[in-house]
C-alpha cells in the first residue's frame, strides 16, 4: 500500500458526518420545540403541587369529613351522617353568638382601618421629606408578630394597670374590664386588627394613588378645587376597585381571625372569654376540632365560612355591578 493511499472507516466517511450532523441538527430542533412547550408547564408545576397538597386536598377532605360523624382521636372511623353537621349549626347558640361576634369586630375593625388606611396613603401620596421613612414605618405593624403584638395590648388593656384605662383616669372616666366586657373586649382585639393592618392597607392605597394620572389632579387645580375636593371628586374615584379589593381581603380576614382573640384570652384557651363574647369563628372551630375533638364539626364551620365568603364576594360582585 503506498503512501498516498488513505482509508477511511465508515464513521468517517464524509457521507456518514453529514448524517450525523444531521441527526444532531433534527436532535436540537426537536428539543428547542420541546422546551418552548414543556418549560412554562415545569415553571408552574411546583405552584400546582404545593397549592393541590395543602390547598386542595385540606379542601376536599374537610368537605367529606363534613359530611361524617368523625372524632379526631380516630380520624380513620367515619360515620355517615348526611348534612346532620350542617342542620346542628342552625340550632347551635355557641355558633351563632360566634358568628354575630365576628362580623362586630370585623365591623369594628375594618371600617376604621380603611379610613385611616386611605388618609395615610393620601398624605404620603404627597413629597414629605423622609417620605420612605414613613413608608418603612407604617408597614412595621404588619411585620410584626400577631403574638407580641397581642401580648403588648393585653397589657396596655389591663383593668388595673394599663394604660389605657390610665389615660382614660385623666380624663374623668372609670376603669374599664376590657376582657370581660362584651364589647369593651371586641374594642380591644379590634384595636389589634386596625394596628396590625392598617399599614398594610396604606401602602396598597398609595401604589393605587401612584398610578392615578396627574393630569386629573393639574385639570382639577386649574379649576379652583382644594386637595380636598380632588381627593374626593379624583382620588377616591379612581381608586374605588382597590377600596373593593380591600374590603374583600379585610372581610376574609376577619372571618378566619384567630391569633388576637385566642392570645387575649389569656389562658383560658379558645372559649374567647369567661362568657364567650369575643369568640369567633376561627375560634369556635378550633374549640370544636382540637379541643372537643370533633372533627366532622369542625369541618362543617369551615365549610360555612367558605360559604358565607362566597356570599360576601357575590354580594361585592352585584354591588360593582358585576365583572369590570
Amino acid at each position: 500500500m503506498s503512501d498516498e493511499t488513505v482509508l477511511l472507516s465508515p464513521a468517517s466517511s464524509p457521507a456518514t458526518g453529514r448524517d450525523a450532523g444531521g441527526r444532531r441538527q433534527v436532535w436540537r430542533s426537536r428539543r428547542y420545540r420541546w422546551d418552548l412547550r414543556l418549560s412554562p408547564y415545569a415553571f408552574v408545576a411546583p405552584f400546582f403541587l404545593f397549592f393541590t397538597a395543602f390547598g386542595l386536598f385540606p379542601l376536599l377532605y374537610t368537605g367529606w369529613a363534613a359530611l361524617h360523624q368523625v372524632e379526631l382521636t380516630d380520624p380513620g372511623a367515619m360515620t355517615w351522617v348526611g348534612l346532620r353537621n350542617f342542620t346542628r349549626l342552625w340550632d347551635d347558640a355557641f355558633f351563632w353568638n360566634a358568628l354575630r361576634n365576628t362580623v362586630t369586630i370585623g365591623l369594628l375593625s375594618t371600617v376604621p382601618q380603611l379610613l385611616i388606611a386611605l388618609c395615610l396613603a393620601h398624605l404620603l401620596n404627597y413629597r414629605l421629606r423622609g417620605s420612605a421613612f414613613f413608608r418603612v414605618a407604617v408597614l412595621t405593624p404588619y411585620a410584626t408578630s400577631v403574638a407580641a403584638a397581642t401580648l403588648v395590648f393585653v397589657l396596655l388593656f389591663g383593668r388595673d394597670y394599663g394604660m389605657v384605662n390610665w389615660a382614660l383616669s385623666t380624663v374623668g372616666f372609670g376603669p374599664v374590664d376590657w376582657q370581660n366586657g362584651t364589647l369593651a373586649s371586641q374594642v380591644a382585639v379590634s384595636t389589634i386588627v386596625v394596628w396590625r393592618w392598617t399599614g398594610y392597607n396604606a401602602l396598597i392605597y398609595l401604589a393605587a394613588m401612584q398610578a392615578v394620572p396627574g393630569d386629573l389632579y393639574e385639570s382639577a387645580a386649574l379649576d379652583g378645587a382644594s386637595r380636598w375636593q380632588q381627593f374626593r371628586h379624583v382620588t377616591v374615584p379612581a381608586l374605588r376597585p382597590t377600596i373593593f379589593f380591600t374590603c374583600v381581603v379585610s372581610t376574609i380576614g376577619a372571618t378566619q381571625l384567630f391569633g388576637e382573640p385566642l392570645l387575649f384570652n389569656g389562658g383560658s384557651g379558645a372559649t374567647g372569654g369567661s362568657d364567650h363574647q369575643f369568640q369567633t369563628l376561627g375560634l369556635y372551630l378550633y374549640e370544636q376540632g382540637w379541643v372537643n375533638l370533633h372533627l366532622g364539626r369542625a369541618s362543617a364551620i369551615a365549610w360555612a365560612m367558605f360559604l358565607m365568603l362566597l356570599l360576601v364576594a357575590g354580594a361585592v360582585r352585584l354591588v360593582r355591578g358585576g365583572p369590570r
